[in-house]
Formats: C-alpha cells, structure tokens, sequence
C-alpha cells in the first residue's frame, strides 16, 4: 500500500472529530486533495488555492536566495570597509560565496522557520477551534514576512508580531479571503509601532564575528534611503549595483532584476495585475517628478532637511526602497486589493504616489510603502464601489437617451 493510499484511509477515520481540519491540511499540503464531486455542474480549473499560494512563494525564492547572500556580502563588505579596504563587487569571486551563504543563512533561515511556525501554529488553532479546514492563505504570509523585516530583528518579536498579524489582520475577519488588510503589512506595521527603535528604516545588519569581549555583536550601516534623508552621497552604489542588489536594504527588496523576473512570472501565470503594478510605478514615477520640478523651481533648497529624497532624478525612487517589492508582491494581492479594472488602476496610482511622499517627508523612517497599502487596502472597497456606481450611472443615461 502507499503512503498516499494510507494518508487517504487515515483522513477518513478523522472525519467529524475535533482535530479532523488539522489532519486534512497536513494531507492537502502532501497531495492534491482526494474529494470530487458526484452530480451537478461545476466550473473545472487547472488551478486551486494551494497552487496559486505556491506560484506566488516560487516568484520570492529567487529574492529569498539572493537576500541570504547579499546579507553575508554586506557584512563582509562593511568589515572590509572598517579595515580600510576597497572591494569590488564580483558575482562569483566574493558574492557568491560559502561564506556569505553562511552568514546570511544564520539570521535569515530562522526569521523565516519562525514566521511559518508561529503563524501556521495561530492557522491550525483557529481551525480546530472554529471547526473549518486549515486555509493555504499564510503560505505566501510566511515567506514575505521575512523578507520585509530587519535581518537582526529578535525572534520573540517577530513571533508576537505574527500572532498579532494572523490574529488582528486574517482570523477575526473570517479568514483567508474575507481579511481587508494584508497581512504581512498589518504585522509589519505591529513591528513598526510597537517596537521603533528596531524598525528604524535606514539601517542595516552587518554581523561582525567577535568583539574584544568575545562575544558576537552586530554593526548597523545606512542604507541609501537612509544616506539619501541625511543628505549624503550615495555614489559609492552605481545604477548597476542598485539593480542588480548589491546594496544594503530589507532581504528581499534589494535586487530590481529578480523582482521584475517575479513581476513577469506572476503577470504571465495570471495571478498579479499587471495593472496594479503598472500604476503604482506610474504614481511613484509622477510623485518624483512633482517633487524635481519643486527642487528645479528653487522651492526646497538643500538646506532643507527634504532635499536629499527630492533631489534624486524621479526614475531612481524605483532602484532604491522597497516600492518595487511592494508594487509586485505586496500591492496586488487579490484579496486586500481593489476588483474593478478601472478601480486597480486608481488604487496602485495612488499607492506609488503616497509612498514616494511619505518616503520624502519622513526622514526618520525614509521608506512608506507598506503604509501606503495599507491605507489603500482600507480605501479599495471604497474605490470599487465608486467605480460601479459611476458604471451604472453610465448605463442608466445611455438608457435614457434611448428611450427619449
């Protein structure tokens, strides 16, 4: 007998006990699940939660592989920096190295096995309490938590933020699908309001091995947001660098090109808008050129504490920061997003415009991307609703005209 053959006979002596949705979900995770239907008409499709969930969680790994190396090259780099040594950048003679995949696996890895245990654990809870199978929404939840939070974030934080996050922003709406706020953001924003002084935005982890105590420390260097809200000159990073992620930054959001590759993978298997990616790009792009054209016109001089975000050419607000990430992983989900066609273009605009101008006008905490969609997540019903109404107002004048 086979163990998919075993599996299936256990989950039948599961049926209507208490813990019958906790085995179902370590069933449905192992193999695609056995129930069919037996009369009636139904629509068939390729495609289930699951596998939507895991499309998504392939277009990050390519970030998650690249973040866990770049996390190891940005400590060296900086310790070679406080060493008095300049280091080119090289992909395959000091980037991708067993020792960078090393460093950076030790603060990554358990960021990410903690986000899935603590939040999967919180899933299961609810499941068995509320008598519904386990729902695949915090698959994807799981995998971009870590990637949008401090690398040296502790762990105790990150699991009371999940509770919190599963908890406030999924369950006590319903669950997968009936929640109005991402997750991953709500509990972004938990990090962000509960614990500042660890969210600080500008700052990145670099580990520096031994102190003279002996015992490990950890060293923070600015990112180029950070270099850009003091004023400072970021021409150590060229246009390459800041594309292809060879820069200090949040996990996942440093390479641009992988990003894209995800945006494009996502975009081609159906499952992110490419309208709300678009449009958030259009507004971050109108917001940097609004806020060029005031530094051309001699409004903010560079006296002003707002003149280093500002002064950058508008196109660069997309190589440095997380509006890219945001844009493709983050803006459309479909869940928290806004429905209507019209309502999507409306709704990534002003999630780029409002992030570019929460990046300039906050230089304590020069990145305000994920409380752009956050606001937008509350605003999309809003927007929806307003698009049909104007829709069936349309409809109902052209009936008008034909009966006069």
């Amino acid at each position: 007998m086979s163990i998919k053959s075993k599996l299936h006979e256990i989950k039948e002596s599961f049926k209507g006990k208490k813990m019958a949705p906790a085995f179902n979900a370590f069933h449905t995770f192992l193999f695609t699940p056995n129930d069919i239907t037996s009369s009636g008409t139904h629509v068939k499709v390729a495609d289930d939660l699951k596998r939507t969930m895991n499309t998504v969680i392939m277009s990050l790994v390519p970030c998650l592989i690249f973040g866990i190396f770049n996390a190891g090259y940005q400590h060296n780099l900086a310790i070679d920096a406080a060493n008095g040594i300049s280091t080119q950048v090289s992909l395959f003679g000091n980037f991708l190295t067993f020792d960078n995949l090393m460093i950076g696996s030790m603060k990554v890895l358990p960021l990410v096995i903690v986000s899935y245990v603590v939040g999967l654990t919180v899933e299961f809870i609810f499941a068995v309490i509320k008598g519904h199978e386990v729902e695949e929404g915090y698959l994807v939840t799981g995998m971009l938590v870590p990637l949008i939070v401090p690398v040296d974030l502790p762990l105790w934080m990150l699991a009371v933020s999940v509770v919190f996050g599963v908890v406030i922003g999924k369950e006590v709406f319903g669950g997968t699908g009936m929640n109005i706020l991402n997750p991953a953001l709500t509990i972004r924003a938990f990090l962000f309001f509960a614990y500042p002084t660890w969210m600080s935005g500008d700052k990145v982890w670099v580990y520096d091995a031994v102190n003279r105590a002996g015992t490990p420390e950890a060293i923070s260097g600015e990112t180029i947001l950070g270099m850009h809200a003091q004023n400072l000159t970021v021409d150590m990073y060229s246009l390459q660098d800041m594309f292809f992620g060879f820069i200090p930054g949040s996990i996942g959001e440093t390479s641009k090109l992988l990003i894209i590759f995800g945006a494009l993978f996502l975009i081609f298997s159906k499952i992110g808008s490419w309208r709300i990616i678009l449009s958030t790009l259009i507004g971050a792009l109108v917001m940097g050129l609004i806020f060029n054209g005031v530094i051309e016109a001699g409004i903010i001089t560079d006296s002003s504490k707002f003149y280093g975000l500002m002064s950058i050419p508008f196109w660069e607000h997309l190589l440095i920061g997380s509006i890219l990430f945001g844009a493709v992983f983050m803006a459309t989900d479909p869940v928290t997003a806004a429905q209507t066609n019209k309502g999507k273009w409306i709704y990534g605009f002003l999630i780029g415009f409002i992030s570019i101008m929460i990046r300039v006008f906050n230089p304590a905490y020069p990145e305000g991307v994920f409380l752009a969609i956050l606001l937008m997540n509350v605003f999309a019903p809003t927007i929806d609703h307003f698009v049909i109404q104007s829709n069936v107002k349309m409809r109902l004048n052209r009936l008008k005209i034909k009966a006069a």
